[in-house]
């Protein structure tokens, strides 16, 4: 079958690229300004009723196949931080899915992309640089403070990567909510990577089966001292699902990634000594 591009699109067959072109025209092309838009001009409430709208006709367009548990955990008048894992950019449809009003921590170099950077400005998403040495720490939990106390709830990807269910968590997510004082949500996220497998591969899929299932929120204060055991729970459940499956990280088939900020999950030993011989070799050259 021949392979046409569209724009950051790969499409398969003259029917899904004639299908792509126009999702990415609507969709894309025309739903980033309105969205834009909105978040300079409207309200907080307005905005996020319409990115819901655009995450509903963009999982439709895409046919996703959604399943969604443990939305009864969620305490709608509630702000938390909450704490998914990261599958690929695919992953914010489902969390539209919450009954909550959400802002994002986004890694800076997305800020650059033509039409998501000027959303995620446009909205006052909060950006992080993991590979500096200045990581603004003070300002960004006086930034994710001020998300909190006015009634949204931040997500914030522990693994901070889509390379896999390898990569290991870092602290932040848990941090913030124990310096904070608010409770932690995590959400076991499979399958989105398969729709679009940016930056490993082009094709945008359609008719993909999604699942997102909300697990309940750790309490004030014990974020940090459960994020080993909640880990190991959000991974075994990705893993253990057969229906989505969770992305692996073939360094093989994905690269190393030198030069970006990730470790390996101890629990996956073989891989985490690949990746460690491998930065043992370019440090000897």
């Amino acid at each position: 079958m021949t392979s046409y591009d569209v724009g950051p699109f790969r499409a398969e067959g003259r029917a899904e690229q004639i299908r792509t072109a126009v999702g990415a025209a609507g969709l894309v092309g025309l739903g980033e300004p309105v969205l834009s838009g909105l978040a300079r001009w409207a309200n907080p409430e307005t905005l996020h009723r319409a990115i819901r709208l655009w995450s509903q006709l963009t999982s439709r367009f895409l046919n996703l196949q959604t399943k969604v548990d443990g939305l009864e955990h969620v305490d709608t008048d509630r702000p938390y931080v909450v704490a998914p894992l990261h599958e690929g950019f695919a992953d914010p449809l489902l969390l539209a899915r919450l009954p909550l009003r959400l802002r994002y921590l986004v890694r800076d170099e997305l800020f650059e992309w033509r039409h998501l950077g000027r959303f995620l400005k446009s909205s006052g998403q909060l950006e992080v640089a993991p590979e500096s040495s200045d990581r603004g720490v003070g300002r960004l939990l006086s930034d994710s403070r001020g998300v909190l106390e006015g009634g949204e709830s931040l997500v914030v990807f522990p693994q901070g990567s889509i390379l896999g269910i390898e990569v290991a968590f870092t602290r932040g997510a848990f941090v913030l909510a124990d310096r904070l004082s608010r409770p932690l949500l995590p959400i076991v996220i499979t399958g989105t990577h398969r729709v679009w497998e940016h930056p490993y591969h082009p094709t945008l899929r359609y008719g993909q089966h999604v699942e997102m299932t909300v697990l309940p929120p750790l309490p004030i204060g014990e974020a940090v001292v459960s994020m080993q055991e909640t880990e190991a729970t959000m991974k075994t459940m990705a893993l253990e699902n057969t229906g989505a499956p969770a992305r692996r990280f073939d360094p093989g088939r994905d690269g190393y990634w030198d030069g970006y900020s990730f470790e390996i999950d101890p629990r996956f030993p073989k891989l985490a000594e690949q990746i460690a011989s491998h930065r043992s070799s370019l440090s000897n050259t």
